[in-house]
């Protein structure tokens, strides 16, 4: 209504008409306008809506708080300059060349408020057929900002229906620009790692970066362990692992963990996670008979670290164990029934010695499975 009352025109942009096209629920809604930020605020101001002060105003965009959510607004804008990193904008208010600048197809349509869809470059029909373009000419798309490679993989494991239905162009266009991707942050590239990781075709999407050789680029190893990776991603997928969990697939041992952080920045946790699986990946496995978790739980009650128990859930994911992962999800760490106050009742009286004992009990009560209770224990006690 403001916008109306002021004849600036208002529509739903991007990611939410693509959602919306497809019978998903928008995350969030973010708006295309051809107001300026300037007429923006003045108006917002006046009619008292709240203002978020972020720092996107020199691109064109205004964030208004109404009824509890965010609103992103932006000015219609065409890149004037590209780095392949960054854009210099000038405004517009002409809505073709908004869509334009934007980089696939299925992203660069508009929505009226009256339902009207504004589309420029045929993303309904390629939302439709399950097909991700970009926007005019792929080269040109991509070398105003290489982080568009990642994305053109990320939005094909979330829309394409199958593997291997890729544009030549396209391909040949991300083969060329590929090393721009060196010139992009780490912590933005890994945020449209960790989506790939988890959409589908992920296991064709890694492989495609090693045939296009942009994976070098992006702190993935040169001689990745694509069929350790082709493995892992076929038993995973309905598991939800972590990110990290996938990709420690592609690698060999923890130098590859290492090189990764230094180019990405991931978390302390994703790092501990990765160095975790491969470290253990391969030795602590469910044991033969009729107690198949033992090697698991054992692991767990003797470690002295945090998060022992999801890096052991994440590791079963790994070794696609979906019984047991559920069994050990639903398993309590049993906790020590004797303490040293009781051992003093028994009359051990010196510290050393009851720290031995204990230790001793600890060892017996493990190999019962963490069955025996405190009584059972105290007469082992005897026996010892």
């Amino acid at each position: 209504e403001l916008f109306e009352k002021k004849n600036y025109e208002l529509r739903i942009a991007g990611g939410a008409v693509r959602d919306l096209l497809s019978g998903v629920t928008p995350q969030d809604i973010d708006f295309a306008t051809t107001a300026t930020p300037a007429e923006m605020k003045e108006m917002f101001t006046a009619a008292g809506v709240r203002l978020i002060n972020n720092k996107g105003e020199k691109h064109g965009t205004i964030t208004a708080r109404l009824h509890e959510q965010n609103f992103e607004i932006t000015t219609l804008r065409i890149d004037v300059v590209t780095d392949g990193r960054h854009a210099e904008v000038e405004f517009t208010t002409d809505w073709h060349k908004d869509a334009e600048r934007r980089d696939l197809t299925v992203n660069s349509m508009f929505l009226g408020l009256d339902g009207t869809l504004y589309d420029f470059f045929n993303g309904y029909e390629d939302l439709k057929n399950k097909k991700i373009r970009f926007v005019g000419k792929a080269t040109e798309r991509i070398q105003e900002d290489y982080l568009r490679i990642l994305r053109y993989f990320r939005f094909y494991g979330r829309i394409a229906e199958k593997p291997g239905d890729h544009e030549p162009y396209t391909l040949q266009a991300i083969k060329e620009n590929g090393k721009g991707l060196a010139g992009i942050s780490g912590e933005r590239i890994w945020v449209e790692l960790k989506k790939i990781l988890l959409g589908n075709h992920v296991n064709h999407l890694v492989q495609l970066m090693y045939e296009l050789d942009i994976a070098q680029y992006i702190g993935l190893p040169l001689d990745g362990n694509l069929e350790e990776f082709a493995r892992v991603t076929k038993t995973i997928q309905n598991l939800s692992p972590k990110p990290m969990t996938v990709l420690t697939s592609l690698f060999k041992g923890k130098d590859d963990v290492t090189n990764l952080d230094l180019r990405l920045k991931i978390s302390k946790e994703e790092k501990n996670l990765g160095l975790f699986l491969v470290k253990h990946r391969q030795e602590l496995t469910k044991a033969q008979g009729p107690e198949p978790l033992r090697p698991y739980q054992d692991f767990l009650m003797d470690s002295r670290e945090a998060q022992t128990n999801s890096k052991i859930f994440e590791l079963l994911k790994y070794q696609g164990e979906e019984e047991l992962l559920k069994e050990m999800q639903e398993w309590t760490v049993p906790s020590f029934p004797v303490s040293g106050h009781d051992l003093r009742k028994m009359g051990v009286s010196s510290g050393k010695e009851i720290g031995t004992a204990l230790q001793q009990l600890r060892e017996e009560w493990k190999k019962s499975g963490y069955h025996m209770d405190k009584e059972e224990l105290l007469s082992c006690l005897k026996k010892l």
